[in-house]
């Protein structure tokens, strides 16, 4: 196994389209609150809709040899971004700054896990996002069912803030 690491540019995020969709299906495999919402989710109507309504956006493969294996999509929105026609995702009141960061997407392919690959794609991403001077609020969705992402974001600082949609994404949240 020779793991390696490619920040690619919005233009080559045609990169994660497989693993993004096999997020996709990850997901749906764990949730058992309306696992059916997964079924419109897929790279064209996740990904691409977040990039174009993203300020900045940050795109970080990981590889063994010539295959990706994983990825972390992470990005700088606008806080009313995320109060649209799906879900108001958090209190914009308590926001302090017009803008938060989300680590928005976060897949390695089941056999890559365990080998430390999440901890430097988490790592990467906090430090693309903490550079940021407009941005005091970090965000992490994670889907039902994930029990281990959401002990591993733990783990890393995050906590619960609060659920949405009924239970189908909890919400965990984190400020400078």
């Amino acid at each position: 196994m020779e793991l390696h690491y490619e920040v690619i540019s919005e233009d080559q995020m045609e990169a994660c389209r497989d693993l993004c969709n096999e997020l996709m299906a990850f997901q749906k495999s764990k949730a058992y609150i309306t696992p059916e919402l997964f079924d419109s989710m897929s790279f064209e109507t996740r990904m691409v809709p977040s990039v174009k309504n993203a300020l900045h956006n940050y795109f970080v493969v990981v590889k063994d040899g010539d295959k990706a294996v994983g990825y972390v999509y992470s990005n700088i929105s606008p806080k009313e971004a995320y109060s649209n026609s799906f879900a108001t995702f958090f209190d914009l009141a308590s926001v302090r700054k017009e803008n938060v960061g989300c680590l928005s997407q976060f897949y390695i392919k089941e056999e890559y896990r365990q080998y430390g690959a999440g901890s430097k794609l988490f790592q990467m991403s906090m430090e693309w996002l903490q550079q940021f001077e407009d941005v005091d609020d970090y965000f992490i969705y994670v889907s039902n069912g994930n029990s281990d992402a959401l002990e591993f974001y733990k783990r890393k600082g995050f906590s619960v803030s609060h659920d949405i949609l009924g239970g189908f994404i909890t919400v965990l949240r984190k400020s400078k």
